[in-house]
């Protein structure tokens, strides 16, 4: 049976520390691979002023060359709010020779008290948990931990910097900073 991590979020934009927990959860547990999952709308934030064809097309510029990378759009492909639950049910329905390892980070493992269905979903896949600097890991739900190098960066603090005419350079690939300026986002230009 092959392993494969999901790595899910908005990727409002992908940068480096996505690209950094993907590979090292793909090496510490010997997965076949990393499939990147953008969000639709996460019940849990607001949604993007990016369009998902601008999110696409930034995540295909960032894995790019990888190609333990894969790119899976079917949260993207359905109406409404995107829940972890309904998004796994369908993968193992669609992927019968597939044990899926749902990554998430400090921030998200300190929130699954809240996720949809949660007592349902640990029993249908391994949750893989990173840390992040100021997030506590602690949880009663079954949790493998990867430990990645610490690498303090989110998309939210890329967008502030950019709006701020700050540069974002070694914090994402050029490929996507490219993108982003050639399409005028995030006040880019």
């Amino acid at each position: 049976m092959k392993k494969i991590g999901i790595l899910g979020g908005t990727f409002d934009p992908p940068h480096f520390g996505h690209l950094l927990i993907a590979n090292e959860v793909l090496e510490s547990l010997d997965l076949d691979g990393i499939w990147f999952l953008p969000n639709q709308e996460p019940p849990h934030k607001k949604k993007s002023n990016v369009s998902n064809q601008d999110r696409i097309q930034m995540l295909k510029k960032a894995i790019e060359g990888n190609e333990k990378f894969q790119l899976e759009t079917m949260e993207l492909e359905r109406p409404g709010p995107s829940y972890t639950y309904d998004t796994v049910k369908l993968l193992q329905s669609k992927h019968t020779d597939i044990q899926f390892y749902f990554i998430i980070g400090a921030d998200m493992v300190e929130y699954l008290p809240k996720w949809y269905k949660i007592d349902e979903l640990v029993q249908l896949i391994h949750f893989v948990g990173v840390k992040r600097p100021s997030y506590n890991v602690q949880t009663s739900y079954p949790i493998l931990y990867v430990d990645v190098p610490e690498f303090d960066i989110s998309s939210s603090m890329i967008r502030n910097r950019l709006k701020e005419g700050k540069t974002v350079r070694y914090l994402l690939p050029d490929t996507v900073i490219n993108y982003m300026e050639a399409k005028q986002l995030y006040g880019t230009n």
